[in-house]
């Protein structure tokens, strides 16, 4: 009898039965325009790559041969004393198409202070659902406060810059048309 599991569990069979499964919900369940269903797959690409780079390969290590590191020392509650630069720039760009996807999507993601408040929540599940896989698979990943506010500056940064393509004039009649919830959003200087 075997004191140890070890095997690893790979991304494409879970996020391409998913996406298949949102395919075929998106093209027999709703009734969008070409244009917003286009939004809509790209940005379930976009959460599936997130999805991809964040979890997975998920390395399960239960029993004998487990990590002996304490779950709760992979967890980083030390605020940018701690960044790692690379990392920290990494989680921005991670996040900045969130933020840009947010407003089409979403017609009441319309102020800084709402995209702040999305950005934080998506980023503490995406870290609490790694630290969830951490305790329960032995997973290798950890936790880390640095990641919840470089991705959370990553949605700002992205939703400024929709705000100022949105000011564009050509821009913001292509993106009026794109907009998955029909909300004419009016931004101040």
């Amino acid at each position: 009898m075997e004191d140890s599991i070890m095997f690893t569990i790979h991304s494409w069979p879970i996020l391409v039965s998913a996406f298949c499964i949102f395919l075929l919900y998106l093209f027999f369940g709703t009734k969008y325009r070409a244009g917003q269903n286009l939004v809509l797959i790209t940005f379930a690409l976009y959460l599936s790559a997130v999805i991809h780079l964040v979890f997975f390969p998920i390395e399960v290590n239960i029993g004998k041969y487990a990590n002996l590191t304490p779950w709760y020392k992979t967890i980083n509650f030390i605020p940018i004393l701690t960044i790692d630069l690379t990392t920290f720039v990494l989680n921005i760009l991670m996040l900045l198409p969130f933020g840009m996807y947010l407003p089409l999507i979403f017609g009441k993601a319309d102020s800084v202070k709402t995209i702040m408040k999305k950005g934080l929540l998506f980023s503490f599940t995406l870290e609490t659902l790694q630290l969830i896989i951490r305790i329960t698979l032995g997973s290798g990943r950890s936790t880390d406060v640095n990641d919840l506010i470089a991705n959370t500056l990553g949605a700002v940064i992205g939703y400024l810059i929709f705000r100022k393509m949105y000011k564009i004039k050509a821009l913001k009649s292509i993106l009026s048309k794109l907009m998955v919830k029909e909300k004419k959003l009016e931004y101040q200087g």
